[in-house]
């Protein structure tokens, strides 16, 4: 189980209640089929988590408020460890987290940054790909410093971009390394 603060309003780019500004302790941890169960699209889940979660090496994992067991986020990665890299299948915000009347702010990019995270944590540099929807690329370079590879849907964070994710969200990581 991870811990870190949710936190804002921000300077830097950090999750916070968007209605208060009030941060909260949060927990990033294994996402469990019970809890899959409940993200349908009849609720406003724009993936299909059940379908996800059953894939071989995908590893799902939900963000949460401390003492609160609802689901702010969810993100799909997978250690590619002969290439060294972390693939992030999918990535999405709670619906109670999304537009002009969401409750937290930032949780995607906390999210990325616990990819990225992981990355370092496996010696693999920071290193995080994935597949971008074309109308997000743009949003991407922008919010994440993430930059096209092979083709224009194709994007990577590569070490820098990686650091200063983390240095966001986990403010001693690189303390103890």
């Amino acid at each position: 189980m991870l811990k870190y603060k949710i936190s804002g309003p921000p300077t830097q780019q950090r999750p916070y209640e968007a209605r208060t500004g009030k941060s909260f302790e949060t927990r990033l941890r294994f996402v469990i089929k019970e809890e899959i169960n409940k993200t349908r699209k009849k609720d406003g889940w724009l993936f299909n988590w059940k379908t996800e979660y059953l894939v071989p090496g995908h590893q799902v994992y939900k963000l949460t408020i401390e003492n609160d067991d609802e689901i702010q986020g969810l993100i799909s990665i997978e250690p590619i460890k002969n290439q060294q890299y972390i693939e992030m299948h999918l990535i999405e915000v709670a619906p109670s987290n999304f537009g002009s009347g969401k409750r937290f702010s930032g949780v995607a990019g906390n999210l990325v940054a616990f990819a990225c995270k992981t990355s370092f944590d496996m010696g693999f540099d920071g290193f995080v790909a994935f597949t971008a929807k074309t109308k997000l690329i743009n949003h991407y370079i922008q919010t994440l410093g993430a930059q096209p590879i092979y083709n224009r849907d194709r994007m990577g964070i590569f070490t820098p971009e990686a650091k200063k994710l983390v240095n966001s969200y986990y403010k001693s990581y690189f303390d103890v390394r």
